[in-house]
């Protein structure tokens, strides 16, 4: 796994390895069937791959195609300026926005193990989904 800054941009990009089991951790292949999972830009949105390798970004909550963009991954080589402060964590919303969460930093936003942000996302996601279907 690769983190850092790139430009205002903080990536973490995911080794081969860990793509797979982030794929099954996050339930990337449920929710946008096809994809890989590259990694995870500014905290808030995924980094993925189609088929023809084309790369995207989609927020992570919620997962849905309609919200996929389009995203250039840095240039094959390029460095990632490490910050230590945020080495091994990753920003959360409580309440998500997509659910009336405050975007701001503040009491809505905790730090949380990549661990806890795959259960949290795909908790979420599901909850989504559950609801749009109603």
């Amino acid at each position: 796994m690769r983190q850092g800054w790139y430009g205002d941009e903080y990536l973490i990009l995911f080794n081969d390895s860990e793509a797979s089991s982030a794929l099954d951790n996050y339930g990337i292949s449920r929710v946008l069937p096809g994809f890989k999972l590259i990694g995870l830009r500014g905290w808030d949105d995924f980094i993925l791959q189609d088929s023809n390798g084309e790369t995207y970004s989609v927020p992570t909550v919620p997962s849905i195609p309609t919200h996929l963009a389009t995203y250039a991954l840095p240039p094959a080589g390029s460095t990632l300026a490490p910050d230590d402060r945020f080495q091994n964590k990753i920003k959360w919303y409580v309440k998500p926005v997509v659910f009336g969460g405050d975007p701001h930093l503040g009491a809505n936003v905790v730090w949380v193990s990549y661990d806890e942000h795959a259960q949290l996302v795909k908790y979420w996601n599901c909850l989504y989904h559950s609801a749009k279907r109603e």
